[in-house]
């Protein structure tokens, strides 16, 4: 099993597209190693099913160039932080032992979201606990915590502790989100709409996108908040 630098995780198939689809296309194109772990299928979603919600992860991944795409199969509504749940994602987190986790933050207009940050939070910091004993196929596994954590926004706003510039991969993050058709405006669709399905949704995430960007003097960024204050070795990597 290969290790990653990175692992995004998100409550349901294209919660990652949509908040930090930018920042992995740009991990990617800097030789990165990135990987996406979705919790549950999305089976709950008004739009869409089971089935087409995980083909259309398998093709969002594809267009960012990601592998593994993973899913931990979580029961949709119900993501609870409780002890199943957080040995269940330590053994993810160690078998792949990322030096970085990409999740929800704490605060989010979708429970699922949130729940899904006290989940993340908790399996980042036992993970690196040794008495903790976890094992896959078989095999004990080592201690492992991921040097640091970002949340990323979904649909409440937080004052960022960083904003990536993904200018360059806008165009890539539209593509896999689009990957999600099902859940977006289809004028022959005869579902029920949704926030999601809004004809003009398109239109708010290039706004906020560019709201973000010109916060750094981009025209497109992509904001994160953490914890801990990030330190810099040269100031000109300011400039």
């Amino acid at each position: 099993m290969k290790r990653l630098d990175v692992l995004a995780i998100g409550a349901h198939p294209d919660d990652v597209e949509l908040s930090c689809a930018g920042t992995l296309i740009k991990l990617v194109k800097q030789g990165r190693s990135v990987g996406i772990l979705d919790l549950t299928e999305g089976e709950l979603g008004t739009r869409g099913s089971r089935e087409i919600r995980i083909k259309e992860a398998e093709k969002a991944a594809e267009i960012m160039g990601i592998q593994p795409r993973l899913n931990l199969h979580l029961k949709d509504g119900d993501i609870k932080p409780d002890q199943e749940n957080i040995i269940k994602l330590m053994e993810v987190i160690r078998t792949y032992s990322p030096d970085l986790l990409l999740f929800p933050y704490s605060v989010d207009r979708h429970p699922d979201h949130e729940h899904a940050h006290r989940l993340c939070t908790e399996a980042w910091f036992y993970s690196g606990l040794a008495k903790i004993m976890t094992a896959v196929g078989g095999q004990p596994q080592e201690p492992h915590r991921p040097r640091k954590y970002l949340n990323y926004m979904q649909w409440h706003e937080f004052t960022p502790s960083i904003i990536v510039n993904i200018t360059d991969e806008f165009p890539e993050k539209m593509m896999a989100i689009q990957a999600y058709a099902s859940q977006f405006h289809n004028p022959d669709s005869v579902e029920p709409q949704t926030l999601l399905s809004d004809p003009e949704f398109f239109a708010f995430l290039e706004t906020r996108a560019s709201y973000y960007g010109s916060k750094i003097g981009t025209k497109y960024g992509e904001p994160f908040w953490t914890p801990s204050i990030p330190g810099i070795d040269d100031l000109y990597t300011l400039i």
